[in-house]
């Protein structure tokens, strides 16, 4: 197994966002998650990564069998785990090229070939559609938000992870720029079979590209429904009365067991 996550309950702040929380990631699958704001979705993916602002008050996660609870950050992106935020920071200062370097170098144990690192860079910049002046910039700072979702997938592309984590990859991206990152990640997978993907989206039109092997929707700070790709065409037509209806159907069957 992956990634697995056994009834995990999150909070910040003293408030409870995951609630006894459970998902299992074999190598090579694609999860999505879906779900109405304030439901936990990037909750997940910073508990995953060891944010410190967010507090596990029960439960595990382990990935590869090795538990990350007590790790810190840093030691779960070296065994291979990768977060493309929601909202990447900037850096002033501090250029592409000067923070991937770093990344790879800290990754392979301070070995890094600096030619291969440069020609692989310009590599990715180039098949993200990404002007190559950027490279020298300072990190995301003058960039759009779409450049900034580009950015991110570079990183990914260097970096080499087992596990990627793209929490709303899609949002800020135009309908060209969504196919390029899609491409590009639908051929790192391809390269890269064992890798698995765990999708944090609002909307469907993510998954035109990038075909799932689970579709889950969460409410509440757990999972409310699983399914494959209709679940999300599904979710786009009725929004989350599917989930409301189901609770119903559930109440319905609580009420007529107990009379």
């Amino acid at each position: 197994m992956l990634l697995r996550i056994d009834n995990l309950s999150v909070s910040i702040d003293n408030k409870k966002i995951l609630n006894d929380y459970n998902l299992e990631i074999k190598e090579g699958e694609v999860h999505v998650i879906m779900g109405p704001n304030g439901s936990g979705k990037s909750t997940l993916s910073k508990a995953i990564m060891g944010d410190t602002r967010y507090t596990v008050t029960s439960g595990n996660i382990y990935f590869n069998g090795k538990k990350l609870n007590d790790l810190k950050t840093d030691e779960r992106a070296r065994l291979g785990i990768f977060l493309a935020m929601q909202n990447p920071m900037e850096i002033e200062g501090v250029s592409n090229a000067d923070f991937l370097r770093t990344a790879v170098s800290i990754k392979n144990d301070g070995k890094l070939n600096l030619y291969e690192f440069a020609k692989n860079l310009e590599k990715s910049y180039s098949n993200l559609d990404m002007d190559k002046k950027m490279i020298h910039r300072s990190l995301n700072v003058g960039f759009s938000g779409g450049e900034r979702k580009k950015n991110e997938i570079a990183q990914m592309l260097l970096l080499e992870p087992k596990l990627i984590i793209l929490d709303e990859i899609d949002s800020g991206l135009d309908v060209d720029s969504l196919k390029i990152v899609s491409d590009n990640i639908n051929k790192y997978k391809k390269e890269n079979p064992k890798t698995g993907l765990l999708i944090i989206t609002h909307h469907q039109r993510l998954l035109d590209h990038i075909n799932p092997d689970f579709v889950h929707i969460m409410t509440c700070g757990k999972i409310a429904k699983t399914g494959d790709r209709k679940l999300a065409l599904e979710l786009e037509s009725h929004g989350f009365n599917i989930i409301n209806a189901k609770n119903e159907q559930n109440n319905i069957k609580e009420e007529s067991s107990n009379e």
